[in-house]
């Protein structure tokens, strides 16, 4: 049996979006997983997983702090003796691949979003660039997850000839199965991300407080953990009515249920939004903004609306759009975003495509 390694940042992610390549995986592999303990790891065992936990410090710049991690990496190879090796987000990505580069081990790399270190020019995107140059250069495959991540790492010179796209992590078109359309008594706007300002709560906040005044008959929910300092607000707003805050959720299924349409406001450097594939999924129609990683789910006007990002004004645009329109024209959007899912964004895509880079290692092997 051949050992393939996966070095990732969390458990949630790599439960909830690459559990059926996983699957697929330990079916002819012993498959080895390496990040820090969370809630899923008892799933992902029971999958067939085995799991080495390893500390990383997701957000941290300190440079001691990641160059044990290079070096805790250096230890997982030499240990486990991996014949292909698969790495998630940047500092697995970085970090694992100098060390699979180092160890001379096949790995291929997925880039799941520019993340602010990249997106913001300074001192910090010369540095991470610097360091995905050495860390990308001998990655057999680097699965882009959209068309301008993979053209500014192009003109960067961190990928070449190396580099192919796939559509995001996908959707598990059975699990977010298409939803019946909820009756429009009240109509139930939901915002499901972490909380925080580069996912838009601003701009939703500004617009639930505006529509709410104009069309009493709505609702606006919000679904996430608070990563800044929007508690307080969020509570006050839930306490007048105008928000009702639920928190982090497992299930959001039971929310998509009752909700008319998803808003993702977001101006953060996604890959490909996840929640927006599983919303189109479940039937919503769907309000994002003009960002790469979200624009590439929605059809302006055919399954959603596209707004402009940080403009609260042009979101309340477009939401009182969407609630100008009748019952069987906010359904129908629902269905064609599912339909849309379905020939762009099934997981077996994303599944498929890893099998067959695998195996093309394996046959080089």
């Amino acid at each position: 049996m051949s050992k393939i390694l996966i070095l990732a940042n969390n458990d949630v992610g790599l439960y909830k979006f690459r559990k059926e390549l996983l699957i697929e995986l330990i079916k002819e592999n012993e498959v080895y997983i390496s990040l820090p303990y969370g809630d899923f790891i008892p799933e992902l065992e029971k999958l067939g997983c085995i799991f080495v936990n390893t500390a990383i410090s997701r957000r941290g710049t300190n440079p001691i702090t990641d160059l044990k991690l290079l070096i805790q990496y250096k230890q997982i190879i030499k240990e486990v003796k991996p014949n292909i090796v698969l790495t998630y987000t940047i500092k697995p990505n970085v970090y694992g691949g100098i060390a699979c580069r180092l160890a001379k081990v096949p790995y291929i790399v997925n880039v799941t979003g520019l993340g602010t270190a990249v997106e913001n020019e300074g001192v910090l995107q010369k540095i991470t660039l610097f360091m995905y140059r050495i860390a990308l250069k001998r990655a057999s495959i680097v699965f882009m997850q959209n068309k301008e991540n993979e053209e500014f790492f192009r003109r960067k010179r961190i990928t070449n000839n190396n580099s192919k796209l796939i559509p995001g992590s996908g959707v598990n078109l059975q699990e977010y199965s298409l939803l019946e359309y909820p009756p429009e008594d009240n109509i139930n706007f939901l915002f499901i991300a972490r909380v925080m300002k580069e996912k838009g709560i601003e701009e939703y906040i500004d617009a639930a407080i505006h529509i709410k005044a104009k069309y009493p008959q709505t609702a606006f929910h919000v679904l996430g953990f608070c990563e800044q300092d929007y508690k307080n607000k969020l509570n006050e707003l839930h306490d007048k009515g105008i928000i009702y805050y639920h928190g982090m959720q497992n299930n959001v299924r039971k929310f998509h249920r009752q909700s008319h349409c998803t808003i993702h406001p977001t101006y953060y450097p996604e890959g490909m939004s996840n929640v927006l594939l599983e919303s189109a999924a479940c039937g919503r129609p769907i309000i994002t903004t003009n960002r790469s990683g979200c624009k590439e789910v929605v059809e302006n006007g055919i399954n959603g609306y596209i707004v402009q990002e940080k403009n609260s004004r042009d979101l309340i645009r477009k939401i009182e759009e969407f609630l100008n329109l009748n019952f069987e024209s906010k359904k129908n959007m629902g269905i064609l975003g599912r339909q849309k899912v379905e020939n762009e964004f099934d997981r077996n895509l994303v599944v498929n495509s890893y099998l067959k880079e695998i195996k093309k290692l394996e046959m080089n092997g």
